[in-house]
């Protein structure tokens, strides 16, 4: 198959993401089955983003074009070790590969086996050709490069597995938000988005706030609280939560708490679900140093305002990343391309 090819049969593939194909339908309801986080709802708004946002044909054609793909190269086998933190999270790597013209050798993650494998059927359908170029696998063997995603404690044995090969290796990573206290209603539901979406597993989601000493917190609670008050009844979450507020309880921690939300001062980016960080800032120089120095942790930095020097993305898109939003900010094209 040529690149024109591999971009026709992903096209054809956005015209049967529908909630009207049973097949689809019936790997949503077994994902859910299978992981309660996996809420159908949750699984049809990564499948819609991925149509939209990955599959477009024009958004295919303009994307591509920014790289040298050349066809008849030698195929590589590409192994992928994939997270399950939220639905269909590792396709980005898959379709990246296959546009690339290589062989994904694909380690599913446990939590997340249903979708993904039904992209790949439905791929072969659409055209046989493809098939050669997907393989599922239970162990990495033969391959030629690595791309794995896990966690910090996962990521230091990766490296030393796959450090010798070709690789992209990610560890943990949040969503940061910058606030003025100037925010609208509507910018402090956006966020709440952020804050929210897929339960806050995704490593786009806000976990930590830098907002200014003067913030009203009331205000902004109030606003999630009814905005985003019907997660408190995923049985799952409110586990999380009720457990939460009572360690916090017992270690005598300050915070404050929202109808589905703990929210603590922390200096750590990442935290427990159901639960946000802050820390105060007192000057843009000061947050800007802040970001600059944990940019290793941060996966993106959502804001209402422009930051100089710091690329954002306005409250309630941080998990609508587009098709050139790469994880790390390492890009995964320029990678494989060049294999």
């Amino acid at each position: 198959m040529n690149l024109k090819d591999r971009i026709k049969a992903l096209v054809e593939l956005s015209k049967v993401l529908n909630k009207d194909n049973e097949e689809l339908k019936a790997n949503v309801l077994q994902s859910k089955l299978h992981n309660q986080w996996f809420t159908e709802e949750n699984s049809w708004k990564m499948i819609e983003a991925i149509k939209t946002q990955f599959l477009a044909e024009d958004i295919l054609e303009k994307w591509t074009a920014k790289y040298t793909i050349k066809d008849g190269n030698k195929i590589q086998k590409v192994g992928l070790v994939l997270a399950g933190n939220v639905p269909l999270v590792g396709w980005h790597d898959i379709m990246c590969c296959f546009v690339a013209g290589h062989t994904s050798l694909i380690k599913l993650s446990d939590k997340d086996k249903f979708l993904t494998p039904f992209f790949i059927k439905t791929l072969s359908e659409i055209d046989s050709r493809t098939s050669q170029y997907f393989e599922f696998i239970e162990r990495l063997k033969d391959f030629d490069a690595v791309i794995a995603t896990g966690s910090n404690n996962t990521s230091k044995y990766f490296e030393q597995y796959f450090g010798k090969y070709p690789h992209i290796i990610r560890a943990n990573r949040n969503g940061v938000a910058v606030l003025t206290g100037n925010e609208t209603d509507e910018e402090i539901k956006a966020l709440g988005a952020d804050i929210f979406e897929y339960f806050g597993l995704g490593c786009r989601n806000v976990s930590m706030c830098l907002v200014p000493r003067d913030l009203d917190w009331e205000r902004y609670l109030n606003i999630w609280h009814e905005g985003y008050k019907l997660y408190a009844q995923h049985n799952k979450y409110k586990n999380n939560f009720d457990h939460n507020v009572s360690l916090f309880i017992l270690n005598k921690t300050k915070y404050m708490i929202s109808g589905s939300l703990i929210v603590k001062e922390d200096a750590s980016i990442a935290s427990r679900i159901s639960s946000m960080h802050y820390q105060y800032y007192d000057s843009q120089e000061q947050l800007r140093a802040y970001l600059q120095e944990n940019k290793d942790l941060i996966q993106c930095v959502v804001s209402s305002d422009e930051i100089k020097d710091i690329g954002t993305f306005r409250f309630g898109h941080a998990q609508q990343p587009k098709i050139n939003d790469y994880a790390d900010g390492v890009d995964t094209m320029e990678f494989l391309s060049n294999l």
